[in-house]
């Protein structure tokens, strides 16, 4: 079945919540449409988090990055939606997000988000 382009994320329940792992994705050929001139902008962004109840699934997150090559928007603006919508919804112990854009205009531009989740888990709510 051809993958599909659409923004339907996926996650799968951890398997190790007790570990403090780290998962890492690189997406070499992240492709958008710059806003003022239509053409494409191509980045790597790259994507570390530690997970806490779910990970991602990976299909899914290749189609939600591959629906990006027909939305138009500046750098930062991109870096951050996917950003929030990958802690959104997998609410992560820690994550950070550095999207490596392509030059444009003679200027590389790097956008680096990164964030701890502070909030206490549910069963330990009651705990100090």
């Amino acid at each position: 079945m051809a993958l599909k382009k659409e923004k339907n994320l996926q996650t799968f329940p951890n398997p190790n919540l007790t570990s403090g792992y780290t998962v890492k994705f690189e997406i070499p050929e992240f492709t958008c449409i710059c806003p003022l001139t239509s053409q494409p902008d191509f980045a790597v962004i790259q994507i570390e988090y530690v997970p806490d109840l779910v990970n991602v699934e990976l299909k899914s997150l290749k189609s939600y990055f591959w629906a990006y090559r027909d939305e138009a928007g500046f750098h930062e603006a991109v870096t951050n939606r996917i950003f929030d919508d990958l802690f959104g919804l997998l609410t992560p112990r820690y994550m950070k997000i550095v999207a490596k854009w392509n030059v444009r205009g003679g200027i590389y531009t790097n956008v680096e988000i990164e964030k701890f989740n502070n909030k206490k888990k549910e069963n330990n709510a009651n705990e100090p």
